[in-house]
């Protein structure tokens, strides 16, 4: 008996072809009500919404949008923007080299999300939608209405696989549930973007810093969210926009012109974290800054470990603590037993070597593990350190760390006469304590990322890949793996303790509690590894972002208390799921998670 498992025939295939939207509205009027609900979206951010100023961010101003508002107002201009663009508007073709649809698609979401959060928050805090405007009422149907346009934009439908008549109705189910996610995905899909105009240096140049700029404006803007609403509406906005951007081929062309002038982009990018200061008022987000930078070059530290060598490391965050009590014990502390007070230089020799010997003492016996075994290994000497610093009290062992209570009153340092602990003018502005120890760690992260781009390129960062690809591979090609490993190893090592030496004046305290293998705050060595595969292994930017994404997230999602963690870790899950070479990825590694079609055709070096 012979099963028939499909009856294609001329006309169903031909309609199948044709491109359509998810919602069976014509695509000309489609186009029209997202052009049409974007612009009045942008008219309703100048209305009040609603009627007290109870409400963070004060919606009750004509002509002044506040607060959320300003996120729909940028969602709903990009949305107008890149649907003028698909009409062929002369002077924003530049906006969609590889197509609008996608964009507009996500714009619209972003626009059309953040404003029924808005609306249902006021709501709910103030006690139904009575509080609400007329403004707040057109929004809602503006925003609505643009979604539902660009939902009608044309796309081509895959074609569905092939079951037999005659299985169970859940494996109906699964097959019709599979083609309704790929068609899904099918109408977020853009097309190739187009080449980079020819463009001269400077011009390229220009985009760079316009690029760092519109970088810095952001950052800036969500670290200092002053309200819970606020930074939920961000994080929505941004992320639905930055994906629309993708989508819409300007990261892709962007990325095309940095890698061009890499050394430009690298300074230009520490230039504008250099002005980060100059941009608060006070002291309070300095604080948030200097403490990424740390939990940030300890995951380029990392990435070196796990991103180019492909050791899984699971108790680095044991360097960081070594460096960190290393220098706590020779920079003046009353609680040390050695009562001695080296200047800045030679603490942060002591600290970084004291990681180094530890690095090969840890790396020496165990490097020869692969896999799982060394993970394991890695993971038991991060807790053999908590506790070994927690025993040496005077009572369980040796009066040196004192025990629990750790290393205080660690003094702050001095460079060149230069007192970091006090606040300093500088071209009229104020540097407050936590701001001259951002700029120091900036100085070091750059000898980090100096380190990580040197190493990568040479001879013995290409002999990482080879073992990280394929160690027998490499083995049979004549590399000493155990030297290339133990190298790497050792280096992870030291520029973690380098942070460390950092990290124990700006927290004053150093005890064996913020060297946990996870915990509920960064630095761990659980959210080191999640900020080195989340940004992109074996690439710069990729741990930084990653790392500044892990820190400030959970900082900000205080408010949902005990529901922080499980937030968190869906949003995590969501973005491995979605993202999974992580959001910065290598090109190389990207081939592992895509398809030819979207493979890129040119690889680039490992790091670039």
């Amino acid at each position: 008996m012979t099963t028939q498992t499909s009856t294609p025939n001329t006309p169903a295939t031909s309609a199948a072809n044709t491109p359509t939207g998810l919602i069976r509205i014509p695509p000309h009027t489609g186009r029209a009500l997202a052009t049409g609900g974007s612009a009045l979206t942008i008219i309703s951010t100048f209305l009040p919404w609603t009627w007290t100023s109870e409400f963070p961010g004060d919606l009750t101003y004509y002509g002044y949008p506040g607060g959320l508002q300003v996120l729909v107002l940028i969602a709903g201009t990009l949305t107008t923007l890149l649907t003028l663009s698909s009409y062929g508007t002369r002077g924003l073709r530049w906006l969609t080299p590889a197509g609008a649809d996608a964009a507009i698609k996500l714009t619209a979401l972003a626009a059309f999300t953040t404003t029924w959060y808005t609306l249902l928050a006021i709501s709910s805090q103030l006690g139904g939608i009575v509080h609400l405007e007329p403004g707040g009422y057109l929004a809602a149907a503006a925003t609505l209405l643009a979604l539902l346009g660009a939902l009608a934009l044309p796309f081509q439908r895959p074609e569905p696989d092939p079951i037999d008549p005659d299985e169970t109705r859940w494996a109906h189910f699964k097959h019709n549930a599979g083609h309704t996610w790929q068609t899904i995905k099918a109408a977020f899909t853009s097309g190739t973007p187009r080449a980079v105009p020819p463009l001269s240096s400077y011009a390229e140049i220009l985009i760079i810093v316009g690029i760092l700029a519109l970088a810095l404006v952001v950052f800036t803007y969500g670290i200092g969210t002053g309200y819970d609403e606020l930074f939920v509406g961000f994080l929505i906005t941004a992320g639905f926009g930055f994906a629309a951007l993708n989508k819409s081929g300007l990261v892709a062309q962007a990325s095309h012109i940095t890698a061009r002038h890499q050394n430009i982009t690298v300074c230009g990018a520490f230039i504008a974290a250099a002005c980060f200061p100059f941009t608060q008022t006070d002291d309070q987000y300095a604080t948030l800054g200097v403490y990424i930078l740390i939990f940030a070059t300890v995951a380029l530290g990392l990435n070196i470990v796990v991103g180019l060598a492909g050791l899984l490391d699971l108790g680095y965050v044991a360097f960081l603590g070594v460096g960190a009590y290393a220098a706590s014990l020779v920079s003046g502390s009353p609680s040390s037993p050695f009562g001695v007070h080296f200047p800045f230089w030679a603490a942060v020799l002591v600290g970084a070597a004291a990681s180094l010997i530890f690095g090969v003492l840890i790396g020496a016996p165990t490097l020869r593990l692969r896999g799982d075994y060394l993970a394991i290994v890695t993971l038991g000497f991060g807790e053999i350190f908590r506790i070994a610093v927690n025993n040496l009290d005077g009572t369980s062992g040796p009066d040196l760390t004192n025990g629990s209570s750790g290393i205080s009153s660690i003094p702050d340092l001095t460079i060149l006469g230069f007192d970091l602990g006090v606040p300093h003018d500088i071209a009229g502005f104020t540097i407050g304590r936590f701001a001259n120890y951002f700029f120091l760690m900036l100085a070091i992260t750059a000898v980090v990322v100096l380190v990580f781009r040197r190493s990568s390129d040479s001879r013995i960062g290409r002999a990482w890949v080879a073992i990280r690809e394929d160690e027998t591979a490499a083995l049979a090609m004549g590399i000493n793996g155990f030297r290339v490993k133990l190298i790497a190893f050792a280096l992870g090592a030291t520029l973690a303790g380098l942070a460390g030496t950092v990290q124990a004046h700006v927290t004053y305290t150093v005890t064996p509690e913020q060297y946990l293998f996870a915990g509920t705050t960064p630095p761990n060595s659980a959210f080191l590894l999640a900020a080195v595969v989340l940004g992109g292994m074996g690439t710069i930017a990729g741990p930084l972002i990653g790392a500044s994404l892990l820190f400030l997230i959970p900082n900000k999602l205080q408010f949902l208390g005990e529901f922080q963690l499980l937030v968190f870790g869906l949003a995590l899950v969501l973005i491995m799921r979605f993202r999974p070479e992580g959001l910065i990825p290598n090109r190389r590694r990207k081939l592992e998670f895509h398809t030819e079609d979207d493979a890129p055709t040119v690889l680039s070096k490992t790091g670039a």
